[in-house]
């Protein structure tokens, strides 16, 4: 299968949607009981409090998983003003994490109109839908970190720009105050 889609072009860094810089709304698809929704939501409160986040159930586990993902992510493209997707769970046996490896699931995450985070299990744990995403976490709380920029550095930075603005500013003013003194003598 994965050699299938490579061969169709589903790999391809070409056809991969960039992430927003700063996303507003973000769905999560996901099993709502896990640790892996517990550890996203603690990533993005502490990150950045104001995106909101909707989670979309789905089991990720089982043999109707596959199936329950799909609808998720379907459901997650419905859902208004949704600018990114993150798509996973937490780790397990390969066993565990294989509906992440079925071809529904990888169709599902490229026809999605929006661009998707694969966080599937831990940074050792590959499957087909890492892949086919948009972008790869090596686990959940990564899959946050990356969605979102810490609000603290963004305030630090801004206010680095500020302190530069500023600077310039009063270097202009300044060298055109000498220009009018030397203007006027």
């Amino acid at each position: 299968l994965k050699a299938k889609l490579q061969k169709e072009g589903l790999f391809a860094k070409e056809r991969k949607k960039p992430l927003p810089a700063f996303p507003k709304h973000i769905a999560v698809v996901t099993s709502p009981t896990g640790a892996a929704i517990r550890d996203i939501l603690n990533v993005l409160k502490r990150r950045h409090r104001g995106a909101e986040v909707t989670v979309v159930p789905a089991l990720v586990q089982g043999p109707t998983a596959a199936a329950s993902i799909v609808k998720g992510i379907e459901a997650a493209n419905k859902i208004k003003n949704i600018d990114v997707i993150i798509v996973g769970r937490g780790g397990g046996s390969i066993e565990d994490l294989w509906c992440f490896n079925e071809e529904s699931v990888a169709r599902a995450i490229v026809a999605s109109q929006k661009p998707i985070i694969s966080a599937v299990g831990h940074e050792v744990d590959f499957t087909i839908s890492d892949f086919v995403a948009d972008l790869r976490a090596p686990t959940p709380s990564a899959a946050a970190e990356l969605v979102v920029k810490n609000s603290e550095d963004l305030l630090e930075r801004i206010k680095q720009i500020r302190h530069r603005l500023l600077r310039s500013m009063n270097f202009i003013i300044h060298h055109h105050r000498q220009r009018l003194t030397h203007l006027g003598k």
